[in-house]
């Protein structure tokens, strides 16, 4: 019997990695630039590492609910258009043939060849591919509500992480300038990696997210100094 060549393809990496690239990003970004800010106003030492803790805490969570939210919003309309889909088979599965036999047809087959295809694969598992060819809900990408909010809420927890620790260590006279250049160096790293993974173009993948966040820390450490001169 013929050894089968086996491919993975990077379709199977989106569901964590988009969580994960999206926490991580948004630990490092939110919670430097809050300390920025508060560092800008004049704040102590101390208040500014109790607002960055606090910010962490925060974001975690707040990633975790909006992740989970978002992505069961997604698995409930899968599971609806499922059930749908189901139904219809049972009610006019003619019909349904049809509908299969034609988008194979859009894809190239002859139709004889299509409608043979579509009554072979209909056969073994009629619902499964409706799923998969009509519906285009696959098991590599299909949605994992819990899954996501974990690894958000990790993955910010442990983005978040790495500007504290330079509170911790930074002496307050040079914390701004090192919690901004440690933090758009972890953010090309990030945006490198996310791109390596994903099939992106790398120097544009670090491009793109130290962007944003070199502007959300310019931005959060304008409005500290104008209330730290104001208030």
């Amino acid at each position: 019997m013929p050894r089968v060549h086996r491919e993975r393809h990077r379709t199977q990496h989106i569901g964590w990695l988009r969580a994960a690239v999206l926490g991580a990003n948004d630990g490092i970004v939110s919670t430097a630039s809050l300390i920025v800010g508060v560092a800008a106003a004049n704040a102590t030492h101390t208040g500014v590492l109790v607002a960055g803790i606090a910010g962490l805490v925060a974001g975690a969570m707040s990633m975790a609910a909006g992740e989970y939210v978002s992505v069961s919003s997604q698995s409930d309309t899968e599971h609806a258009d499922i059930a749908r889909e189901r139904t219809e088979l049972a009610t006019n599965v003619d019909s349904e043939r049809k509908e299969l036999t034609a988008i194979y047809v859009k894809r190239g087959l002859d139709p004889a060849l299509a409608n043979q295809v579509a009554e072979q694969l209909m056969t073994k598992d009629a619902l499964a591919v409706h799923v998969r060819d009509e519906l285009g809900i696959s098991e590599t990408i299909s949605t994992r509500p819990v899954q996501a909010a974990m690894t958000s809420a990790l993955t910010f927890a442990v983005g978040a992480a790495l500007p504290l620790l330079i509170v911790v260590i930074a002496p307050a006279t040079r914390l701004i300038p090192l919690v901004i250049a440690t933090s758009l160096f972890l953010l090309a790293l990030l945006g490198a990696l996310a791109a390596y993974v994903g099939g992106a173009r790398v120097l544009v993948g670090m491009v793109r997210v130290t962007c944003w966040g070199a502007l959300a820390m310019a931005l959060t450490a304008g409005i500290g100094a104008l209330f730290g001169t104001t208030v």
